[in-house]
């Protein structure tokens, strides 16, 4: 559906500017933007490859393992239906730190391998538990303590100083973390005292 949506807004748009006689300008856009996309993507290729390997490192050193047993009793909070040693536990901690670092390229097989274990716990069932719907709301609100993403569109776009962001980017990340939580919470509740009727 979204594919369908993206074509027609850009065929749209092309007949657009040819009844408006602003043809070339949309030809300069296209080529220009293109070129940014390069530009950019260069940018966001050194600085994920500088933090994925800081995660290797991370993971090699025990240091995610550290922080996978510091996360343990907040996820066994979050999640008291998964055994403690099933692996739907460990992608889910994987997922998170990655998304601590912001790594969210790496984060997302992760999050899909959680998915998939989170599935099978649901007996393949095609309608989703409120395990699945909590680790979508962690995922979607995660906190992440370095937005690499951000700072390095910033720095493509030679920003006097990229990291600027990071306080303010933290802060709002951790009011929509809890907001999304409770938000969870509430309609798990209800959910659940409607399923007991």
């Amino acid at each position: 559906m979204v594919n369908i949506i993206w074509v027609a807004l850009t065929i749209i748009g092309f007949v657009f500017a040819m009844i408006n006689g602003t043809i070339e300008e949309v030809n300069k856009a296209v080529f220009d933007g293109g070129k940014q996309a390069i530009t950019i993507c260069i940018g966001l290729v050194s600085v994920l490859v500088f933090w994925l390997g800081l995660m290797r490192i991370a993971e090699e050193s025990g240091l995610l393992k550290i922080l996978s047993k510091l996360f343990q009793p907040f996820l066994t909070f979050l999640f008291p239906r998964i055994p403690k040693d099933h692996p739907a536990l460990g992608y889910i901690m994987s997922n998170m730190v990655a998304n601590l670092f912001g790594l969210g390229n790496a984060a997302t097989p992760l999050g899909i391998k959680a998915m998939e274990q989170l599935k099978v716990l649901n007996k393949n069932s095609q309608e989703v538990s409120d395990d699945m719907i909590t680790f979508l709301t962690l995922n979607t609100c995660a906190i992440t303590l370095i937005p690499t993403t951000v700072i390095g569109i910033r720095m493509s776009y030679h920003s006097a100083n990229p990291t600027e962001i990071v306080g303010v980017t933290i802060l709002a990340q951790v009011v929509s973390f809890i907001g999304g939580l409770l938000i969870n919470s509430f309609f798990a509740r209800r959910r659940n005292r409607k399923g007991r009727r």
